[in-house]
């Protein structure tokens, strides 16, 4: 009997497979056993064509060229990565592989992962596939003894391949135009420009709201404080004397309380995490990116094995993955987790209701901690931040409810109506496991309060009496935490019924996987920026979204393309009719793209010319500081300004910025402290910092795709020069 080929998606998944299944021999890109050779790819191994693989002409960028439209898509081996590529190439046709297992990520990506290196490969022998949603021993095994067969996923790879094909068709031919007729580094897609014109939008919003002035009467009692609210119910009055007229009339009054009104309340725990709820709570509290924290989740799902597969877009757990909560509690009870899983361990019977639903799970379960014992210390500090998060939203949906009673009060002083509300927990349940939560949200009017006893009908003193003035508030610019649920649930950009009911059942712009690179290709483009932590669209990215084609600007084309992706998977549309109906779709961008009259104007150009084709560089705002980058998309140049480093200022202790080159490098700061790098290094040596704190300083530098931060390189010199 021949052996079998177990094709994954990474090596550090094919590592473990290759464990549990008993390969320990080392091969040329595989690990190899009695029975199974494991071997990996590295991400896509074979993608498809560029351009100018299918004529020569298309090497060069002109307008009269497009549309782009193959008869028949080609795939291509990635040239980074074509040494694996050939090594599972000749493991494929092997003469003692009677079979091959699809072990590549359970999804429509990792389908045609395997497919196109299948594909491309020539692989024609019989294919099943294993589909799990975590990586510990047990899992595996488990997965091995339930192989289907991969027949049964070859609409799910359709799906996958007209989703690719149609990508292409669409955004290269598009971004080809916008390049050609504006003679600028444009791009625009299916799903990039719909989130660039959500953050423009909301930019615009901001520059036409008017704030106005109102204004809030308050009394104060002993221990609480009430609001004045009109007969409608309204707080907030648009005219000041009016206000003070109020606040005259109650003060040093008597106050009778002619209401109290007690509710019992119960809040349920919230859903367990999907990833994209996991990326906002990690950016509202720890300022993670979104692609960061789906890097430590990777790490922890992949590496310590300790949490499920990432890329997920559920948030409940099926009948069967509820049988093994208990061994999953028992795994998580160290450290802080220790009391309070071992208080559910030992509640009878173990409350599930607020996780298990068989209905809502998609192609994976949501993010839980596996059976798999966490050494915590194993653990990084960031990895231990997304771990804490994980564990404790665990722990939450399997604990009760919140219970407390909710009080209002009204208050009668002179012929006004005051209000108070007020709140009594009862039960902490789930939220003991988060101690005080706060509301910052909720407008200070409208927050409850801890109140004293008290009894209707009880008389009650007014202490102090006072107007507040305000001003209402401009739509918040978006942060990583926002832009995401936004770009999940972007129904404001669609105004068809049946279309928003499609992204109600998907996963919005993107995926839960991609959303991540979505937003960094928009920073690494230069399209957006951040200021602190919310996120702005600069000139550039304003312009883009006012020249490209307007359907691109609209989710509605992603619900369309779901709606029809959706099908392929269930074998209900042809994949075939849809990619031709791109490929119209295309060649009607592109004439829109063409007849367009909208200019685009390069307003951040320097006298400061390109040394390799002689260009006017443009000075741009990176992730990390300022560049000047060409703008000829051939060439490519980009320099480094200025950069936010980690070295702190020792006055006011914010971030230093890197400014000039070679001897002049100079720290600054923003109180105005400068230093040059030459004393910053004097000063390091002094405090005894050995090799081993730079090599650590120079690893927790941000990385910048424009190149190596000066004060790395300098770093690194005198690192060669102390060894």
């Amino acid at each position: 009997m021949g052996k079998t080929l177990v094709l994954t998606e990474k090596p550090s998944v094919a590592r473990d497979i290759a464990r549990v299944l008993g390969c320990r021999q080392n091969g040329s890109g595989c690990v190899i056993g009695p029975q199974y050779i494991v071997t990996w790819a590295l991400g896509h191994l074979v993608t498809l064509a560029d351009p100018e693989a299918y004529d020569k002409k298309y090497q060069t960028w002109r307008m009269e060229d497009l549309p782009m439209l193959p008869k028949k898509m080609q795939l291509v081996v990635i040239k980074q990565t074509s040494a694996q590529f050939k090594a599972v190439s000749a493991l494929m046709h092997r003469s003692d592989i009677s079979e091959l297992v699809i072990a590549t990520d359970a999804g429509r990506e990792g389908e045609l992962v395997a497919r196109w290196i299948m594909m491309k490969a020539g692989w024609k022998g019989t294919t099943k596939r294993l589909w799990i949603s975590s990586q510990t021993d047990a899992s595996i095994r488990e997965g091995f003894a339930n192989l289907k067969p991969a027949s049964a996923y070859d609409a799910l790879f359709r799906s996958a391949r007209a989703r690719s094909e149609a990508d292409w068709l669409v955004g290269l031919n598009v971004t080809r135009a916008l390049t050609c007729k504006y003679n600028a580094q444009l791009a625009a897609g299916r799903v990039q420009t719909p989130t660039l014109s959500l953050i423009v939008q909301r930019e615009e919003d901001i520059e036409k709201f008017v704030p106005k002035p109102f204004y809030t009467v308050w009394a104060d009692f002993d221990g609480f404080r009430a609001v004045y609210r009109d007969k409608s119910g309204n707080s907030r009055m648009s005219d000041a004397q009016t206000a003070q007229r109020i606040c005259d009339s109650i003060r040093n009054k008597k106050a009778t309380l002619v209401s109290v009104q007690r509710a019992y309340k119960h809040k349920a725990p919230p859903a367990a995490y999907d990833l994209t709820e996991l990326q906002r709570d990690a950016n509202r509290k720890y300022a993670y990116s979104a692609k960061q924290t789906l890097s430590l989740m990777q790490s922890l799902y992949e590496t310590h094995k300790l949490l499920t597969y990432p890329r997920t877009d559920s948030r409940y757990i099926t009948k069967d993955v509820a049988a093994t909560i208990p061994e999953r509690l028992r795994a998580v009870s160290v450290g802080p987790y220790k009391e309070a899983a071992q208080k559910l361990l030992r509640a009878k019977p173990l409350s599930t209701k607020y996780i298990v639903n068989d209905d809502k799970v998609t192609d994976h379960h949501a993010i839980i901690p596996t059976e798999q014992y966490v050494n915590l210390s194993a653990l990084s500090h960031e990895e231990r931040n997304i771990y804490d998060l994980v564990v404790k939203r665990f722990l939450a949906v399997l604990s009760p409810a919140y219970e407390y009673e909710e009080v209002k009060l009204t208050l009668q002083i002179e012929k006004q109506t005051f209000f108070a509300t007020g709140t009594t927990t009862r039960t902490a349940g789930w939220r003991a496991l988060y101690g005080a939560v706060e509301d910052d949200d909720a407008e200070e009017e409208n927050r409850a309060q801890e109140l004293p006893p008290l009894s209707q009908g009880q008389t009650l003193f007014v202490r102090a009496a006072r107007v507040k003035e305000g001003k209402t508030k401009p739509p918040a610019r978006y942060n990583e935490a926002t832009l995401l649920t936004a770009m999940e649930n972007p129904v404001s950009q669609v105004q068809d019924s049946k279309l928003r009911s499609v992204l109600s059942q998907t996963s919005g712009l993107g995926t839960p996987a991609t959303r991540a690179d979505i937003i960094e290709k928009l920073f690494d483009s230069f399209c957006i920026e951040r200021r602190g932590k919310e996120i702005v669209p600069t000139k550039k990215g304003r312009q883009l979204v006012r020249i490209v084609p307007s359907d691109l600007k609209s989710a509605a084309l992603t619900a369309k393309w779901e709606e029809q992706l959706q099908g392929i998977a269930k074998g209900l549309v042809r994949e075939d009719a849809f990619v031709d109906e791109m490929r119209a779709y295309a060649t009607q961008l592109v004439s829109a793209v063409i007849a367009s009259d909208a200019k685009f104007v390069h307003d951040n150009v320097t006298r400061e010319k390109c040394p390799d084709c002689g260009s006017f560089l443009l000075d741009v705002q990176g992730k990390h500081g300022r560049m000047l980058v060409c703008p000829d998309r051939e060439c490519g140049y980009r320099k480094s300004v200025s950069r936010t480093t980690n070295a702190r200022c020792p006055n006011c202790h914010k971030k230093l910025e890197l400014r000039g080159e070679g001897d002049k490098q100079t720290f600054t700061c923003v109180c105005g402290y400068r230093e040059r790098l030459a004393d910053f290094e004097k000063r390091r040596e002094q405090k005894g910092a050995g090799k081993r704190d730079v090599q650590k300083y120079l690893q927790n530098q941000p990385k910048e795709s424009a190149g190596s931060s000066a004060l790395a390189d300098q770093l690194a010199k005198w690192m060669q020069e102390n060894k």
